[in-house]
């Protein structure tokens, strides 16, 4: 079969709670956090075969993101970077990362419904790469 231009496995909006915040209320209660991730894999094979070790199982980002969020951090930034590392680790077919964190009803005084980080990471960027 002929290779796709472009093809992704993703997870949209996961809910976590989590200790993730500068401030001490933060890290001791914690607070609800949603998730995105789109992974670049070529997946041309498991369109064939049918069969999840051609591919990027979602379920398996899913426990590496869950793992990363357990994980009490003050800077999203932290959380972010740590997850990026975490997949690029365990999956070194995945040729880009797209991943956002948001802190869901952030308290910094606004009427804001979420605030974060997002990375865009790709394995043909020569520039900083995280890790």
């Amino acid at each position: 079969m002929r290779i796709m231009k472009s093809n992704y496995i993703f997870l949209r909006d996961v809910r976590f709670h989590a200790c993730h915040g500068v401030l001490p209320q933060e890290q001791a209660v914690g607070t609800d956090f949603m998730v995105s991730v789109r992974l670049g894999v070529d997946f041309s094979d498991a369109m064939e075969t049918d069969d999840v070790a051609d591919t990027v199982s979602y379920a398996d980002v899913y426990e590496l993101l869950k793992q990363e969020m357990s994980v009490t951090s003050r800077l999203l930034e932290h959380v972010a970077g740590r997850m990026v590392k975490a997949i690029r680790d365990a999956f070194p077919t995945v040729t880009s990362i797209a991943l956002s964190i948001e802190k869901i009803n952030p308290p910094m005084g606004a009427d804001c419904k979420g605030a974060g980080v997002e990375i865009c990471w790709s394995s043909l960027n020569n520039d900083k790469t995280v890790g």
